[in-house]
This record gives C-alpha cells, structure tokens and sequence, in this order.
C-alpha cells in the first residue's frame, strides 16, 4: 500500500521549506508549459503565414493555360 504524503502544514500550521521550494518549481513548469504554448502558436501561425505566401507566389506565376483550365466558365459557350 503506498503512504498518504503529509499535507502542505506542519503540526504547527506552518508551511515547510520543501512545500515553498514544490510549489516555487511548480509555479516555473507552469510558466514554462506557457511559454512553450506560445511558442507553438507563433510557430504555426508563421507556417500557415508561409504556405499563404507560397500559394500566391504560385498562383502569380500561373500561365494563362493553367488559369484558362481553372476557371469554371465554359469558354466554348463563347466562340462564335
């Protein structure tokens, strides 16, 4: 059977040196899971900022045969 830990008090109500240094590292992982959070965000938010500049780099440099072929209209409707 594992042990009950001892709560956050001592016997005498006060909080021991450990609890401070536990919730201390807790408080930095807490930060840190923050941080890598954002980063993560930044990160797909450049890669998607990427792949929109990429897909309008190539559709600049479309030819007109790959535009004509693209477009939905139906381009023998007008010869005449």
């Amino acid at each position: 059977m594992m042990k009950h830990k001892p709560s956050k008090k001592n016997d005498d109500g006060s909080i021991s040196l450990g609890d401070l240094l536990n919730q201390d590292i807790l408080s930095q992982l807490q930060n840190k899971k923050g941080e890598l959070k954002e980063e993560e965000q930044r990160r797909i938010q450049q890669m998607e900022k990427q792949k929109r500049e990429e897909r309008k780099r190539r559709e600049k440099n479309k030819s007109f045969e790959e535009l004509l072929n693209e477009s939905n209209l139906n381009w023998k409707q007008f010869k005449g």
